[in-house]
Order: C-alpha cells, then sequence, then structure tokens
C-alpha cells in the first residue's frame, strides 16, 4: 500500500497574459488553477501516490473549480472545505529574452488566509508525510499559525515533516510579518527540508561566505546544527542566461554528511518556469518514498523540475516513466 502524503495550502487561481505580453497588452487572460503545496499533491499523484490536499476555499464557482481540477489528476480532496469569502488570484506576465516574469498577487483576505481552525489531529490520521511551504504562514497570522500547528502536530503523531522554503517578501511585507521567527518555528519540525542558503539566511540571520553550491552546502551545516530532526536539504542550483534559457542542477545533504550532485541541464526554450521547484521537490520526495537511492532520487527529482519547463501552468503532468527516460537518456523520439 502506498504511503499517504499529505498537502496543506492555499488553492489559487493564475491569471496569465497571453504569450509573452504584459498584463492587459490585450484584453484576455488565460486561467490554470495552483497553488505551491497543490501543485506537489498533483505531481505525486500522478507518479501514482495517495496524495491529498488540505485547504480552504471560497464556497463559490472559483472555488468549485479549483478542487475539481485537483480532483481530476487524482488527488484526495474530501479535506477542502468550502466557506464564504473570495478565492487567492495571481497574475503572471511571461518574461522574454532579457524582460524578466513579473508576478502580482491579489490574495489577501481570501477564504484561505482568514482560516487557521483545522483539527491537524483528525486530518493527518494515516498520513505518511505533510508536505508544507513558506508561501502559507506569508499570507497572514492565521495561516502563518495554522502551518506551525500542522507541522507541530506532525512531529507528534510521527508524520514525517517536508517544508519548502518558497521565500515571498512581498507577501510577508503586506503584514510585515515577523518572517524569521515564525519560519524558525516550522524549520524546526522538518524532516526534508527544500531550501538554498538565502532561505537559511533570512531563518538563522547567517549569509553565506561562499558562492553557489558551495554556499548551499554551507548553508546546509548551519541547518542540521540549528533543527535537530532536519535529515535532508535539498535544492535546485539555477544559472540564468537569460529569461528563456538556463543551466539547472540539484543538491542533496544528509545529516550524516553525505553530498549528493546532480548532473547539469541545459533548458534551452522555457515555456513556464512557474511551479518548476515544487515539480522537484515532488520528485524527491517520490524517490524517498520508493527507497530510492539519494543520487537516484535527487537526479529524479531535477528530471522532473525540467520537464516542467516545457508545460504550461502550474501544475506538472507528467508520469514517473517520462522522468525515468529522461534521466536514463532515453532521447527525444517519438514514443509509438
Amino acid at each position: 500500500m502506498s504511503q499517504r502524503i499529505v498537502c496543506f495550502g492555499e488553492l489559487l487561481l493564475r491569471l496569465s497574459a497571453p504569450g509573452r505580453e504584459r498584463l492587459l497588452q490585450t484584453p484576455g487572460l488565460e486561467v490554470h488553477i495552483g497553488g505551491a503545496e497543490a501543485n506537489v499533491a498533483v505531481s505525486l499523484a500522478r507518479f501514482g501516490h495517495d496524495a491529498a490536499v488540505i485547504s480552504t476555499v471560497a464556497d463559490n464557482a472559483l472555488g468549485e473549480a479549483a478542487v475539481a481540477e485537483l480532483r481530476r489528476y487524482g488527488v484526495d480532496t474530501r479535506h477542502v472545505r468550502a466557506v464564504p469569502g473570495r478565492m487567492g488570484l495571481y497574475f503572471l506576465s511571461h518574461g522574454a529574452l532579457h524582460r524578466p516574469s513579473e508576478v502580482l498577487y491579489d490574495r489577501a483576505d481570501s477564504a484561505f488566509a482568514r482560516a487557521n481552525d483545522y483539527d491537524w489531529e483528525a486530518l493527518l490520521q494515516g498520513a505518511a508525510w505533510l508536505h508544507l511551504s513558506g508561501v502559507s504562514p506569508a499570507l497572514g497570522a492565521a495561516t502563518a499559525q495554522a502551518t506551525i500547528d500542522a507541522a507541530r502536530a506532525a512531529r507528534r503523531l510521527g508524520v514525517k515533516v517536508s517544508f519548502d522554503g518558497n521565500f515571498r517578501g512581498k507577501l510577508w511585507q503586506t503584514w510585515n510579518g515577523d518572517a524569521a521567527a515564525i519560519l524558525r518555528q516550522i524549520f524546526a519540525e522538518a524532516d526534508l527540508l527544500f531550501a538554498d542558503h538565502r532561505d537559511i539566511a533570512v531563518v538563522l540571520g547567517e549569509s553565506a561566505r561562499a558562492e553557489g553550491e558551495h554556499a548551499v552546502a554551507e548553508a546546509a551545516g548551519h541547518a542540521f546544527a540549528a533543527f535537530p530532526h532536519l535529515q535532508w536539504l535539498a535544492s535546485t542550483l539555477r544559472t540564468q542566461h537569460s529569461v528563456d534559457r538556463h543551466t539547472l542542477s540539484a543538491v542533496l545533504a544528509s545529516r550524516d554528511g553525505s553530498w549528493h550532485r546532480a548532473p547539469d541541464y541545459e533548458l534551452e526554450t522555457i515555456v513556464d518556469r512557474i511551479g518548476t521547484g515544487d515539480a522537484f521537490a515532488a520528485g524527491v520526495m517520490h524517490g524517498l518514498v520508493e527507497g530510492m537511492k539519494p543520487d537516484e532520487l535527487l537526479h529524479f527529482g531535477l528530471g522532473a523540475a525540467c520537464l516542467k519547463h516545457s508545460l504550461p501552468g502550474d501544475f506538472n503532468l507528467v508520469a514517473r516513466e517520462e522522468v525515468q527516460a529522461l534521466v536514463s537518456q532515453a532521447g527525444f523520439h517519438v514514443r509509438r
């Protein structure tokens, strides 16, 4: 029987300018469903896992559409509740060449942002993993407390905690939240951390003296020293040559001192970068649940992230066989 993986976070509507246009350059927007934690759940469901989402949505047609989209891809949505309120939105304008992409949030006072009354003891029954991200506590005091409560309940119940730093400075600034103090409480409960040296610097106040891969290694050492429950720290390594051309790799550090680095992948024509970090997180979690060796699970996570760059929308809709084909260098032949 597959292990149950529960993800907690906000379901969002993404409104994107068509193609590479700026917002409202022409009066049309493309709609996708997303959200950091939901993206992970969809990937895990596509990989064949028992993946569930815990959330709160607006009790209207938008909330219904968001839940239906998750259910469409095999995610368990029984614990997504609908209440009066509004859905969180974000607007995206894709960049091109040397013009970066831009995100505009419209999430204040959403149904999810106002909720913190979750019965975690009941909601986490039967779960092997709980996945959280730094987006939820950045939304306000209510969701910050809910995320802390979820992580602590998981620790009490013996549920492993995965946490993606996902630092969102714009969201923290809207309510003057104490990011370092709040995130430190969540980091303290994590078994698996998706973070780089910048995330660790926010929480521990220690900036890395090295650069690149060595900066992540230095930060990992600080994290393992500060958080005794932490067993693994994973991070992507991205070099941006332009908006459309990146070099992507990844590293994995373990408490036992082992260090693993995946090979570099050249991404020449990026379709959509949103959700690629979530695809990486889902791939690494898949590898851990499946008992892969560290090098193998890291490469699988990187392969999942690379493939997400080829898909529009927030969700990574590839199957595990597609990721395995990439990492095994099966090539680009038409599959018949």
